[in-house]
């Protein structure tokens, strides 16, 4: 397993999808995972240190972890199938380990409110874990053949998104 912290949580401007970005402690390789809104601001607002005024649904799990006298070993991203991560929280109860399925999202929000360590299995980082640099120039390689290969108008409004998408890349904070 690679553990990993949170690098970011972004919002794509042309869609308002948001991201959360992993990346290896011991590395230089960044993992990106589309969440959803709410886990999105989950993970923001503990990453933030504000206070809401009554526990959001990441917190009520922690509480009542810890009213049963448990608590979060860790959580890991452990595997991708179809574009999708899943990810599973690991709790000791009473001197058990148990393995409790999650989406990623969850995991993390949790993981930010009990300071439990990220991990990412070592294959989900091999397929798609990427590094920035490189991927900045295969992304600027591709815009390029892109652009001369697309003639029609329809083929440039899917270059734009694209150039969108990696104009809006914070390259400086990704390491």
């Amino acid at each position: 397993m690679i553990e990993v912290s949170i690098d970011s949580v972004r919002v794509s401007l042309m869609s308002q999808q948001r991201i959360v970005v992993l990346r290896e402690r011991a590395g230089k390789r960044y993992l990106p995972i589309w969440i959803g809104p709410y886990e999105a601001d989950a993970i923001t607002i503990q990453l933030q240190g504000i206070e809401v005024v009554r526990p959001m649904t990441h917190d009520l799990l922690r509480n009542l972890i810890e009213t049963l006298d448990g608590e979060v070993s860790h959580v890991v991203i452990n595997d991708l199938q179809n574009d999708t991560f899943y990810a599973k929280i690991v709790l000791i109860v009473h001197g058990d380990t148990i393995e409790v399925d999650s989406r990623p999202s969850d995991a993390i929000a949790l993981a930010v409110r009990v300071d439990a360590p990220i991990y990412v299995d070592e294959e989900v980082m091999e397929r798609a874990g990427m590094e920035p640099e490189e991927e900045l120039s295969l992304a600027q390689t591709e815009a390029s053949e892109m652009e001369e290969v697309g003639d029609s108008d329809e083929d440039e409004e899917d270059l734009d998104v694209f150039r969108d998408f990696i104009e809006g890349l914070d390259i400086d904070s990704l390491g």
